[in-house]
């Protein structure tokens, strides 16, 4: 495979439009009713701002910090996981009502699956293999258990609190990844594009590189439905690098539906719905693949020309708008620099993001 600069210039985009679009949400994160996103913001979210004290819709003292999941007074004791093995200095934020999920949070910070992602790529970068699973395993927890946290956030997903509760039992850590209600969830591809483009950018065949964002699911989200979504994400992803023509990307979109329900991206949006009536009446707003996917290719085929409206409605939208806006992020940073070369500087972090970036597609397009 030929790699030429443009196609460079794409990844790059991509992965800055991403962790843009994860802090942009933050603020209004599993919001549930879009009239509380403008009661807290007038007009709605327009540029990076911080988390509000309070939250209308939280539920994260109904969450466990033992397991993942809720809470269950069925449950024997068990250790707890948050403030004691993750989020250490978090705990007395979790028994609080309306506390936000990412309190304390400043304008333009990313949270805790954007920093994963994070880890993920200097794990790659550290790897002289494209990608090694044991040795992102052994960062994940490296980072997740730090002495001193290594990150700002105050909540953990269920995952990550599955995967420690089986960790801390002795469970070997490639095998830890825990299944509850929620593990086909959006947040499980949050951390599949630079996989992807730093396979790709190797000469990888989509078909391996299918395989290989399997296998790092598996890690953590074990779930069929949501790798039968992965598989439906590389190949988008993967054909967005070769800057495909409007009526391609167009065509590309509406394939990325077809397998999921027989979703007609295009015929939803002709019908020029309101985006509310779209997301949060056809399709939930919350996490759930089965939702969450159309969800992004709705937003991604609706806004192709007006990117930076479309992470504004994914953001305004609420529910799980940071993970969505990950992924959504990532296809739109492949269809144009504008957002990144506008807000990535202002993004908290950037400086040391972009690095990471940069020298994962050193590590990719390097001679082996």
């Amino acid at each position: 495979m030929i790699v030429d600069s443009e196609m460079i210039g794409r990844a790059q985009s991509s992965l800055r439009t991403s962790f843009i679009a994860d802090a942009l949400a933050m603020p209004v994160h599993w919001y549930y009713r879009t009239m509380d996103i403008q009661r807290a913001f007038d007009g709605g979210i327009q540029k990076f701002e911080a988390a509000p004290q309070f939250h209308p819709s939280s539920i994260m003292s109904l969450h466990s910090t033992s397991s993942g999941g809720r809470q269950s007074s069925r449950n024997a004791p068990a250790p707890k996981i948050v403030g004691e093995v993750i989020l250490k200095g978090k705990a007395q934020h979790w028994d609080v009502p309306n506390v936000h999920y990412h309190q304390g949070m400043a304008a333009g910070e990313n949270t805790l699956n954007a920093q994963c992602t994070r880890v993920l790529m200097r794990s790659m970068i550290a790897n002289e293999h494209a990608y090694d699973k044991e040795a992102f395993v052994a960062d994940y927890i490296a980072f997740m258990t730090a002495g001193t946290p290594l990150h700002n956030d105050t909540y953990a997903e269920s995952y990550h609190r599955g995967f420690f509760a089986n960790y801390v039992q002795g469970r070997a850590p490639l095998k830890c990844a825990m299944k509850t209600h929620d593990t086909a969830s959006i947040g499980g591809l949050v951390t599949l594009a630079p996989l992807v483009f730093r396979l790709k950018l190797s000469g990888a065949d989509i078909s391996d590189i299918q395989v290989s964002c399997r296998e790092h699911i598996a890690l953590t989200h074990p779930d069929e439905e949501l790798m039968r979504v992965s598989d439906r994400y590389v190949i988008l992803l993967c054909s967005l690098m070769d800057n495909p023509d409007e009526d391609n990307l167009k065509i590309l979109l509406a394939a990325a539906g077809k397998q999921h329900k027989s979703f007609d991206v295009a015929g939803l949006v002709k019908r020029d719905l309101p985006d509310q009536q779209v997301v949060g009446h056809i399709f939930s707003s919350a996490c759930y693949i089965s939702d969450s996917w159309p969800v992004v290719l709705y937003l991604a085929y609706k806004y192709r020309n007006e990117p930076f409206k479309g992470l504004l409605a994914n953001t305004n939208l609420g529910g799980d708008n940071v993970h969505r806006g990950m992924v959504l992020g990532a296809i739109f940073g492949l269809l144009t620099n504008d957002i990144a070369s506008q807000w990535f500087e202002k993004l908290v972090e950037h400086e040391a993001i972009g690095n990471e970036i940069d020298a994962l597609i050193s590590a990719a397009i390097s001679p082996k």
